[in-house]
């Protein structure tokens, strides 16, 4: 077996003959310090795990010089610590947190994130919060991106996130969002099923793939705009940045969106506007909707968010 590693956040390895036949999930547990095997098959859920080039399983049987591609995105250190971080509670109960996220704040510590983020500010502000998803995300169910805000529910116990987590995979959560995109999308309502897996010529990015994982987002126009439309869309799917991949993809990008957008933002001929943007630092995109069951009592419950005024004053601009 050959490895390399880059910082600790990224590892490939060389499949030998003798380590033909076994099990990604298991090879990967043997191979990765800190890491328990529960852990790396949240990982290769996450499609942070590549095969070839090709998004692994976690019962994928492995064949001598097969090539795998690992990208740490939580970092196992022990050296998380709670930050008195400012939070914005919608809702708390014995067995779990809804959170109302600003944009600028990552979820959990990763490769380059120590410090500041959400799971940082939760084990402040909470005595109890579930372990189930390791200690550097303590409650965390799933994520936002930085630069995208609203709603997410964080788990105080392990049963609680086991059973959040259960509706996240049968795709029984609700999640709504809003997003302005530049141009008119011609269909008022439609769907984006396209699968989703990391970009092989940039790791940082996601890319429409055909081998990647299956991902579905469904839209609905909310309002138009001379150059824009706003959109409601929900994810039936949770893959890294769908959202901004599909609407990428149909050639409508995100506002804001630096990554996706094709630079988008700099063509826009409005020069109040095209200020406003670059002003944002941050993607048009809120998580304004969130409805899930109650892991007790099976009672839904349902939140939503307002926009952020940056993103509200944005909308009574172009609106003009």
């Amino acid at each position: 077996m050959d490895s390399n590693s880059d910082q600790n956040s990224s590892l490939t390895f060389s499949v030998k003959d003798e380590d033909a036949g076994e099990r990604l999930d298991a090879f990967l547990a043997h191979r990765i310090e800190g890491w328990s095997r529960a852990r790396l098959q949240r990982l290769i859920e996450d499609a942070e795990v590549l095969v070839n080039g090709r998004v692994g399983k976690s019962s994928y049987r492995l064949r001598p010089d097969d090539a795998i591609e690992v990208e740490l995105t939580v970092s196992p250190s022990s050296t998380f610590a709670a930050e008195n971080i400012p939070l914005d509670i919608v809702y708390e109960d014995d067995d779990l947190v809804v959170v109302n996220k600003p944009a600028g704040m990552v979820v959990h510590p990763a490769a380059g994130v120590e410090s500041g983020t959400l799971a940082n500010g939760l084990a402040f502000h909470f005595a109890k919060l579930s372990t189930a998803g390791g200690a550097a995300r303590p409650g965390i169910v799933h994520r936002l991106d930085k630069g995208t805000s609203g709603l997410l529910v964080v788990a105080k116990t392990d049963e609680a996130h086991e059973h959040l987590a259960d509706q996240f995979r049968a795709r029984e959560v609700f999640k709504s969002y809003v997003a302005l995109v530049h141009g008119q999308v011609e269909l008022e309502y439609g769907q984006v099923d396209q699968p989703i897996a990391r970009d092989p010529h940039n790791r940082t990015r996601m890319a429409v793939l055909r081998s990647g994982r299956p991902a579905l987002s469904i839209y609905r126009v909310r309002q138009y705009f001379t150059r824009f439309t706003l959109l409601d869309v929900e994810l039936k799917t949770g893959r890294t940045h769908q959202i901004r991949v599909h609407l990428a993809w149909l050639k409508h990008p995100v506002v804001g969106d630096e990554m996706y957008g094709s630079g988008r933002d700099k063509t826009v001929s409005d020069p109040s506007v095209r200020s406003r943007i670059a002003q944002l630092n941050r993607q048009f995109l809120h998580a304004e909707k969130l409805r899930f069951r109650h892991p007790r009592s099976n009672k839904e419950l349902g939140f939503s968010a307002d926009l952020p005024a940056e993103l509200g004053g944005l909308l009574d601009l172009v609106g003009n």
